[in-house]
C-alpha cells in the first residue's frame, strides 16, 4: 500500500524560515553587508509583492464585503461595533504600556547631557484633528490608490459598495463584477502567501545580522519591557476577548493566527500582512464578508501594539531627560496615542510619527526619539504582530454577533 507523505503546513514552513533566518543572521554578524546585499533584496521583493496587493485587496474586499452585508443599516452597525472595539482596546493598550514601564522606571537613569546634546530627530509634522478628518475624504479617485493612503481608499470602497446596494437591480451587475475581481485578487494573494517562508527567512536574517549586536546595552531593558507589555496585552485583553466575546479557545486562536503573526513580525507592516490575516481569520470561522470589512479597517486604525510602544517609549525618553511625568501627563499620553492611532498608516516605521505626536503633547523634546530610533525595528516587529492580532480578535467577535443575528432572524 502506498504511503502518503504528510506535508508540512504553511505555519511550519514559516517557523522553519524564521529559525533559519535567525541562524543565518547570527552567522553573518561579522559581515552583515553580505546579507543586506544578497539576501535582503529577496525579502524586499516579497514585501513589494505584498504591498502591491494592499490596495486591490482593500478596495475589492471592502466593496464586496459591503455588498455581502446586503443592507446599509447592517453596514453601519458592523462599522460602529468595529470602531468602538478598536478604540477601547487601543486605550487599554496604552494604559498597560504605561503601567508596565512605570514598574521598571527606577532602573532608568538620565543620560549625560553630552550624549543628549548631539541628538537630532526631524519629526514629520503632526497633522491636526480636522486635517486628519478632511484627508479621510479624497478629492481624487485615483490619488489615494497610487499613494496607498488607506483611509481614503476605505472611504472610496465603502461609498462604492453603498452605491451598488442603493442602485438595487441596476447595481447587481457591477456587484457581480466586483465579486469576481475580488476572487481573482484572492487567488493572487494565495500565490504570494505560498512564498511567505522565503520572505520571512530573508527579512529575519537581515534584522538579526544588522541589529543583533546593538540590542546589547541600555536599550535591551526597554525593549524587554515593551515585549512584556505586548505579552500582557496579548494574554489578558486578547485572551479574554477570544474566550468571552468570541467563545473560542485561546490556544486554537493562537494556532490559527500564527502565520499572520509571523508575517507581521517580519514585515513590520499591518497593511502588508492583511492578505495573510484575512486567510487566517476565514479559516478560524470568521464570516468572509465580515473579515473583508473589519480587517482592512483594523489595519488602518487599530494600533494596539503601537499604542503600547508609545507609553513605554515616552516614559523611557522622559527618564533619559530627567523628566518626571505627572498623572495628567499619563492621561494625555493615553488620549493622544489612542486618537493618533486612527490617523496613522499601517506601514513600517509609522510608530515614530505617532511617538512624535505624543512627546509634543506633554512637552518632551522630540529629539529624544533619536535615542531609540536605531532599534525601532525591534520594537516595530512586536507591535505590528500585536496590531494584526487585535484585528483578528475583533473580526471573530463581530462574526459571532452576525451569526447570532442571522440565527435570531431565521427563528422568527
Amino acid at each position: 500500500m502506498e504511503k502518503h507523505k504528510r506535508r508540512l503546513s504553511l505555519s511550519a514552513w514559516i517557523f522553519i524560515g524564521m529559525i533559519a533566518g535567525i541562524l543565518t543572521g547570527l552567522a553573518f554578524l561579522p559581515a552583515p553587508e553580505f546579507v543586506t546585499t544578497w539576501i535582503m533584496p529577496l525579502g524586499t521583493i516579497y514585501i513589494n509583492l505584498l504591498k502591491f496587493l494592499v490596495v486591490p485587496v482593500v478596495l475589492f474586499s471592502i466593496i464586496d464585503g459591503v455588498i455581502s452585508l446586503q443592507d446599509l443599516k447592517r453596514v453601519g452597525n458592523v462599522g460602529v461595533r468595529t470602531f468602538i472595539y478598536y478604540l477601547f482596546t487601543t486605550a487599554l493598550a496604552v494604559a498597560i504600556g504605561l503601567m508596565t514601564v512605570n514598574l521598571f522606571r527606577g532602573m532608568f537613569s538620565p543620560l549625560p547631557s553630552a550624549e543628549l546634546a548631539g541628538l537630532e530627530y526631524v519629526a514629520a509634522e503632526a497633522p491636526g484633528i480636522m486635517d486628519v478628518i478632511i484627508d479621510i475624504f479624497p478629492d481624487n479617485l485615483f490619488a489615494p490608490m497610487v499613494s496607498a493612503d488607506m483611509l481614503p481608499v476605505i472611504v472610496i470602497a465603502i461609498l462604492f459598495g453603498a452605491g451598488i446596494l442603493a442602485a438595487g437591480e441596476r447595481g447587481q451587475r457591477i456587484g457581480t463584477l466586483v465579486s469576481e475581481m475580488n476572487a481573482v485578487v484572492m487567488q493572487i494573494m494565495m500565490m504570494i502567501i505560498r512564498i511567505t517562508p522565503i520572505g520571512v527567512f530573508c527579512l529575519m536574517a537581515n534584522v538579526v545580522a544588522v541589529n543583533g549586536a546593538s540590542v546589547v546595552g541600555t536599550l535591551a531593558l526597554v525593549i524587554g519591557i515593551a515585549y512584556l507589555a505586548y505579552f500582557i496585552h496579548l494574554a489578558v485583553v486578547y485572551g479574554l476577548s477570544v474566550r468571552l466575546l468570541s467563545g473560542m479557545n485561546p490556544i486554537a486562536f493562537a494556532k490559527g493566527i500564527y502565520p499572520a503573526f509571523i508575517c507581521a513580525f517580519t514585515t513590520t507592516s499591518s497593511n502588508a500582512t492583511l492578505p495573510v490575516n484575512m486567510e487566517c481569520c476565514n479559516r478560524m470561522g470568521a464570516e468572509p464578508e465580515i473579515s473583508s470589512f473589519v480587517l482592512p479597517l483594523g489595519a488602518t486604525i487599530n494600533m494596539d501594539g503601537t499604542a503600547i510602544y508609545q507609553g513605554v517609549a515616552t516614559v523611557f525618553i522622559a527618564a533619559c531627560y530627567g523628566i518626571s511625568l505627572s498623572a495628567s501627563d499619563m492621561l494625555t499620553v493615553v488620549l493622544t496615542a489612542t486618537l493618533a492611532s486612527v490617523g496613522t498608516a499601517g506601514v513600517s516605521g509609522a510608530g515614530l510619527v505617532m511617538l512624535a505626536m505624543v512627546l509634543t503633547s506633554i512637552g518632551i523634546p522630540v529629539e529624544g526619539i533619536a535615542i531609540i530610533a536605531g532599534v525601532d525595528k525591534l520594537f516595530d516587529m512586536g507591535r505590528t504582530a500585536l496590531n494584526i492580532t487585535g484585528d483578528a480578535t475583533c473580526t471573530l467577535w463581530v462574526s459571532k454577533l452576525e451569526r447570532m443575528r442571522k440565527a435570531k432572524a431565521a427563528s422568527k
